[in-house]
C-alpha cells in the first residue's frame, strides 16, 4: 500500500512539474564568446555590458520561479567569426543534453555571410538538433527581408524551423543618442518593427510559411505599426514600392514572447493583431536581476488569474502554446 501511495505521489508531482513554464527568451552567453568579443573590441557594441552566465545558476532561478524549461538562444552582439558562432551552438547543445527537459536552444547563424549561415543552419539542426533558429534584427546592415536571405529562409523552410528573433543594434546607428536612450530602451523595439515589416512586405512569411517566427519583448511597436502599415499600403502600391502583401498569411506565422514590460493592457493590444494561441512567456534572462524575474513571473500569474477576459489563456501562455510551438 506504501508503494502504490509513494507510485501516486511522484505521478502527481511528475505531472505537477511538467506543467511548469517554459521561458521562450533566455541567453547563453558563453567564455568564448565574451573573448571573441573583446578580441575584436566589440563588448560594449550594445551600449551595455555583457551579463555572466551560468547554467547552475539559471537552473537555480528556474527552479524558484517555476520554470520548467528554457529556451536558450545566443545573445547580441552578432559574433564576427562562423568558428565562435558553432562553438556556441555546441555549447547550447551539450547543455541541452545534459539536462534533459529543462533546455532547447535556437542557434545562432553567421551572417551576413549566407552561404555560410546556410551551412550552420543545416549542421545545427541536423546534427546538433537545434530546437530553432535565432536570427537578428540585422547583422552589418543586413536586414531581415533582404533578397539575398530567401536562399537562407528557402532551408529553413524545408526544415520547417521555428525562428527566434532578437533585435541588434541598428545600422548605421547615431552614438551620442544611444548614450543618452539606451537601445535596450527603444531602439530596439525599433529594430523588431522595422525588421518584421520588412519581411511582411516582402511577403517573406507567405512565401515560406513552414516558418514560424517568435517575435521578442511584447511584439514590440506590431500592434501600433501594422495598422498603419495597411493604411499605407494603396499609397505604396499605387508608388510601385511594394507589390501586393498577404497580411493574414504574414501575421499568421508570427509567435510574441512577453519578456520586458508585460501587463493586461500589453496583452490586449497584441490581441489586436494576432490570437491567444500564439502568445509565450520569456523572461530575457540573465540579462534581469532573478528575483524582479521572479517576481514579473508572478505579477504575470496573478493578473492572468485575476482578469476576467485573460484567465481562460493562462496555461496557454505559460507552457501550452509552446509545448505545442516546439511539439514538445
Amino acid at each position: 500500500m506504501k508503494t502504490k501511495v509513494l507510485l501516486l505521489g511522484l505521478i502527481i508531482a511528475a505531472n505537477g512539474f511538467a506543467q511548469g513554464v517554459i521561458d521562450v527568451h533566455s541567453h547563453i552567453i558563453t567564455p568564448g564568446f565574451l573573448s571573441a568579443l573583446e578580441n575584436e573590441g566589440r563588448l560594449m557594441d550594445e551600449g551595455f555590458p555583457l551579463p555572466k552566465y551560468d547554467v547552475e545558476a539559471h537552473l537555480r532561478w528556474m527552479d524558484e520561479a517555476g520554470v520548467h524549461t528554457s529556451v536558450l538562444t545566443l545573445a547580441a552582439p552578432q559574433p564576427s567569426s562562423a568558428e565562435i558562432v558553432r562553438m556556441t551552438n555546441e555549447v547550447a547543445a551539450h547543455i541541452k543534453n545534459e539536462h534533459p527537459g529543462r533546455f532547447l536552444f535556437c542557434a545562432a547563424l553567421p551572417l551576413p555571410d549566407v552561404s555560410k549561415a546556410i551551412k550552420e543552419a543545416k549542421y545545427a539542426l541536423d546534427t546538433l538538433k537545434a530546437d530553432g533558429i535565432k536570427l537578428a534584427t540585422n547583422v552589418s546592415g543586413q536586414y531581415l527581408g533582404a533578397p539575398e536571405l530567401d536562399t537562407l529562409f528557402a532551408v529553413l523552410n524545408e526544415r520547417k524551423a521555428i525562428v527566434i528573433l532578437h533585435p541588434h543594434r541598428p545600422e548605421p546607428v547615431n552614438h551620442q543618442v544611444m548614450q543618452q536612450t539606451p537601445l535596450a530602451m527603444q531602439e530596439y523595439l525599433s529594430e523588431t518593427t522595422r525588421a518584421v515589416t520588412n519581411m511582411i512586405s516582402r511577403n517573406v512569411l507567405t512565401r515560406y510559411p513552414n516558418i514560424k517566427v517568435v517575435v521578442p519583448h511584447c511584439g514590440a511597436y506590431l500592434p501600433l505599426a501594422i495598422p498603419r502599415m495597411k493604411s499605407l499600403t494603396p499609397v505604396m502600391q499605387k508608388n510601385q514600392m511594394v507589390g501586393e502583401i498577404d497580411y493574414e498569411a504574414n501575421l499568421g506565422a508570427l509567435y510574441y514572447d512577453l519578456a520586458g514590460t508585460h501587463s493586461p493592457e500589453v496583452i490586449r493590444m497584441l490581441l489586436t493583431i494576432t490570437t491567444p494561441d500564439h502568445l509565450l512567456y520569456g523572461s530575457d534572462y540573465p540579462y534581469v536581476a532573478p528575483q524582479v524575474l521572479t517576481q514579473s513571473l508572478a505579477r504575470m500569474k496573478q493578473y492572468l488569474t485575476d482578469e476576467p477576459d485573460l484567465a481562460p489563456y493562462k496555461n496557454m501562455i505559460l507552457h501550452q502554446n509552446a509545448k505545442l510551438l516546439f511539439k514538445r
